[in-house]
């Protein structure tokens, strides 16, 4: 393709990703995203992926055996956001014993990584390749080790009752068939169209004609099929040994990687011991390192449980003041001490405790907001896109599943004949050598993924989860402050605005939030960076709860992707 041909398809491109996204969020309120059922209730970011679990359950599957079932779904009917090139994290609330298990199936830097493969300027930033790409975030050298395969597996095998071909068939029917292109998956190849159009591979799967697919065309991954059935065949060895890890590693190392099929063949998952915290009375169970959600949730909502937020309202400039400075406080501390604890000592207890979130609470200004904050110090005295899933049986059991393949389209790389497109995890760590998250051979990037659980009076409540990057930490926080301290039900507060504030750079807030608040926020010192109404810039949280009272379900689904909950 020549250059004025590349231009002029470009701008078409860019008309479209800027018409997609007016429609995607004009539209966000329209389709009914939550469900209700006394049996069963799966909620994910796609409505096939839903359906898939609702039918392993009424076949009479588990919890368990429909989350492994729609993990390996989502990743054939949302490929932007996950699937088997990935990995993730799954928490499971088994409720015959009470007990939790956390299943780490992150991504691992490949043996040949380094903590200075990545080219730094003078500022820090990573030096572009020849192409112009970030390689951190797209090509060979951006690609880690997958780890989604090995933990889906193993939950199965442990946990769920089905064999392992039946929960993985609809997700071979579905990539065999093909997937309608919604709005949002369309914006979101057009976003990418740069990335998808560099490799063959991909283009042939997103692309039509070397232009991005539009809203009701199909997607059709057989490739994929094959894979997954292989997969259903021989289990984890269809996957990391033979062809198809062959295929991952030519198309790796000849785009600049260094992965390897020892890599492959020796990943294993591992088995972590939750997070835990209390939030007015409810008990919180969620993700530990090498995720850096679970501990940050929970030091956010200990530090706003200093204020009375049902008093204040949830859209209320004192509100949201309070949540956009502890946010500030919550991504300080997690630059400064989080990484793989199997690698570096992080201090989850101390970050989730309540004496420290006290001493942070302390140094907001209520009526000032402060540009900057430093990271605290736990041990003084008491010691880039994603996708989630939940999931609740007729037997209570429960499960929370974050996954991803970092940015959208991952590394833009799908493996010849495979069909899988593959992670850019590499991206997660920091670039310059010596820090807690710096790279070494072997070891998990950090993450922000928090599949949590919420318990009252020992009983189960609710799963929760998002995707969205770093954004996961306060979503999660206001969405368990939307149910607990402003009493709305799964979908009000799934769809209730957002905000977002790092240590640094302005406060984002949704356009649902009035001029009068926005006034009062600037006038505290606020820069705001307005986002429309139902911005995909704050993730696709889903969750489910279970009332209390009477044990009915309640499935909510975010607008902001294409959630949907289904139930029975």
């Amino acid at each position: 393709m020549n250059k004025r041909m590349y231009r002029a398809r470009r701008l078409l491109v860019t008309v479209a990703v800027l018409l997609l996204a007016f429609a995607s969020s004009a539209g966000a309120e329209e389709r009914i995203r939550d469900a209700r059922g006394k049996n069963g209730m799966v909620a994910s970011a796609h409505p096939l992926a839903s359906q898939v679990g609702v039918d392993i359950l009424k076949a009479g599957g588990n919890a368990v055996d429909a989350a492994v079932a729609v993990g390996f779904a989502l990743g054939v009917v949302e490929p932007n956001a996950s699937g088997i090139g990935g990995g993730g994290l799954m928490l499971i609330w088994l409720a015959d014993s009470g007990r939790t298990v956390f299943i780490d199936f992150r991504e691992k830097a490949p043996t040949g990584a380094a903590a200075d493969m990545f080219e730094l300027d003078e500022e820090g930033s990573i030096k572009p390749d020849d192409r112009g790409f970030n390689p951190a975030v797209v090509g060979g050298r951006s690609v880690a080790v997958p780890g989604e395969v090995a933990g889906l597996l193993l939950a199965q095998q442990k946990f769920g009752s089905m064999a392992r071909a039946q929960v993985m068939q609809p997700a071979i029917g579905l990539a065999e068939q093909g997937i309608t292109v919604s709005e949002v998956l369309a914006g979101l190849i057009a976003e990418n169209y740069d990335v998808l159009l560099g490799y063959p591979e991909s283009s042939a799967i997103y692309l039509s004609d070397d232009f991005p697919k539009s809203p009701g065309e199909t997607v059709r991954n057989t490739h994929l099929a094959a894979t997954l059935r292989l997969v259903a065949e021989q289990g984890r060895d269809g996957f990391y040994t033979g062809r198809v890890a062959q295929s991952i590693v030519n198309a790796v190392q000849a785009d600049g990687g260094s992965i390897t099929m020892e890599d492959l063949a020796g990943y294993l998952p591992s088995y972590r011991a939750p997070v835990r915290g209390q939030y007015r009375g409810y008990d919180i169970v969620s993700s530990p390192p090498p995720s850096s959600g679970g501990a940050h949730v929970i030091e956010l909502l200990n530090i706003m449980e200093h204020y009375d937020l049902a008093a204040m309202g949830p859209d209320s400039a004192d509100s949201l003041h309070a949540w956009g400075e502890a946010m500030k406080l919550a991504y300080a501390d997690r630059a400064v001490f989080m990484g793989d604890s199997d690698f570096v000592l992080v201090p989850t207890e101390e970050l989730a405790s309540k004496s420290y979130a006290k001493k942070r609470f302390e140094l907001i200004d209520m009526g000032k907001a402060m540009p900057e904050y430093g990271a605290g110090d736990p041990t003084a005295g008491d010691s880039g896109s994603t996708t989630h899933y939940s999931v609740i049986d007729a037997a209570g059991n429960m499960v929370a599943c974050t996954k991803t393949i970092n940015h959208f389209f991952g590394s833009g790389i799908t493996a010849p004949g495979t069909g899988v497109l593959l992670n850019d995890q590499m991206d997660d760590f920091e670039k310059a050598p010596g820090g807690a998250n710096s790279i070494e051979a072997g070891k998990k990037p950090l993450s922000s993924m928090s599949p949590t659980l919420l318990l009252k009076d020992g009983k189960p409540f609710a799963t929760l989860g998002s995707p969205g990057g770093m954004r996961i930490i306060s979503t999660m926080a206001m969405l368990i402050s939307n149910l607990v301290d402003h009493g709305m039900d799964i979908q009000s507060a799934i769809e209730a605005p957002r905000i977002n504030s790092y240590q640094d750079g302005p406060l984002k807030i949704e356009a649902r939030i009035g001029d009068e608040v926005r006034a009062d926020l600037e006038g505290r010192g606020h820069e705001l960076d307005i986002k429309k109404d139902f911005d995909l810039y704050f993730g696709g949280a889903q969750g489910v709860v279970i009332d209390p009272a009477t044990g009915e379900l309640h499935g909510g689904a975010d607008p902001r992707r294409d959630g949907q909950a289904a139930g029975y």
